[in-house]
């Protein structure tokens, strides 16, 4: 989420409560919805995850997983977008979401919590402008979506 204004070289992330009763930091994501496209999935999720509007700027990657729910074994492929904040305000209103923050782009990989969310974070350096007031802070955006494997 780039914030041209008030929070140079920033990243929205939130915090989530891991089933430890730990507070994890990562990127808003969420499903695909039907009829939509990854990058509307993403503007979606990170409003009602951070409380803020927003537009994709452009693709950074995508995470590929596997995890098992239920007893079966679901596949999941993560499409990640750097988005532009166009309005708004960070809000935890989300009742998934326990803490939003704007992250300094050179704090964010002592503070996430995934090593594939890491690197991808580490790109955004190469995405944004050289200058550090032409483009004051970033947020990277997840949607996907889940299938199961009949394996």
């Amino acid at each position: 989420m780039v914030d041209r204004y008030e929070h140079p070289s920033s990243v929205a992330l939130i915090g989530r409560i891991d089933r430890r009763g730990r507070l994890e930091w990562v990127l808003p994501k969420g499903h695909v919805e039907a009829g939509e496209t990854p990058e509307e999935a993403a503007v979606r999720e990170v409003s009602e995850e951070t409380g803020l509007q927003s537009r994709v700027v452009t693709p950074v990657g995508d995470i590929d997983y596997w995890f098992v729910a239920d007893n079966r074994r679901i596949h999941k492929t993560v499409h990640h977008f750097l988005l532009e904040a166009t309005g708004g305000s960070l809000s935890t209103d989300d009742v998934e979401v326990s803490e939003v923050a704007w992250v300094p782009l050179d704090e964010l990989a002592g503070r996430m919590r995934y090593a594939s969310e890491r690197r991808l974070a580490r790109r955004l350096r190469e995405l944004l402008p050289a200058s550090p007031g032409d483009t004051p802070a970033a947020t990277v955006s997840e949607s996907g979506g889940a299938r199961k494997d009949g394996s």
